[in-house]
């Protein structure tokens, strides 16, 4: 009874043991760790995408997010410093998790020496971060279609979402609500600085895509 049991734990352990060569032993580690580590980041990040959820790295539930691209006249507007960074994460873990899956499948799945799988890993990457390029650019043209006009934000009242500089020496963003939708504009003061949270009214949309805010 005692060895059934020993072979059967010794059974159950083989397939976490190969597949633990298969990714973390030499020379399989150069692969398996990006792999891994790139599909972890990836998958999470996307999950947080479709959520859409607050606390998701820079989302905010129902803004629009556009990376900064100028879609016709409407659109949000988030800091082009945050649509780089939420563009790089899921760009680097794209290459990372290409990069090591067609790595993978090079050296252990053909039987490949290290050279040719490194090109293929090369190759993998660059597919999947064009592929998440191209999916990105369809999804936020799709987004474009339902954007509101900046102008229909005029004489809204609104809330700071990041603190905004006195007398037009930097940049603050305001969160207002157009058409049942929240979004997020960057905005200038003509006055003194405003504090985050406090309540403004939009005064003007400026030709920069910005909006000139004042206190309530």
């Amino acid at each position: 009874m005692a060895e059934s049991f020993a072979t059967l734990a010794v059974g159950l352990a083989a397939p976490r043991n190969t597949m633990y060569e298969a990714l973390f032993t030499e020379p399989a580690v150069w692969f398996g760790v990006p792999a891994v580590l790139g599909s972890a980041v990836f998958i999470l990040r996307l999950a947080l995408m479709l959520i859409a959820g607050d606390g998701s790295g820079g989302f905010d539930a129902d803004v629009d997010v556009d990376l900064d691209l100028d879609v016709g006249d409407g659109g949000d507007h988030l800091d082009p410093g945050q649509s780089f960074e939420i563009l790089s994460v899921q760009a680097i873990s794209a290459f990372l998790m290409g990069f090591g899956w067609a790595g993978l499948g090079g050296l252990n799945g053909a039987g490949w020496g290290m050279a040719p799988s490194i090109g293929a890993g090369l190759a993998g990457g660059v597919v999947m971060t064009w592929i998440l390029a191209a999916l990105l650019r369809t999804m936020y043209s799709l987004e474009s279609s339902g954007n509101v006009s900046m102008n229909t934000a005029l004489n809204s009242e609104g809330e700071v979402y990041t603190s905004i500089p006195a007398r037009h020496s930097g940049r603050g963003q305001v969160r207002v609500v157009l058409e049942g939708r929240q979004r997020i504009y960057n905005a200038v003061s003509e006055g003194e600085a405003i504090p985050t949270s406090s309540r403004v009214v939009v005064v003007r949309v400026n030709e920069d895509r910005t909006l000139t805010v004042s206190p309530v």
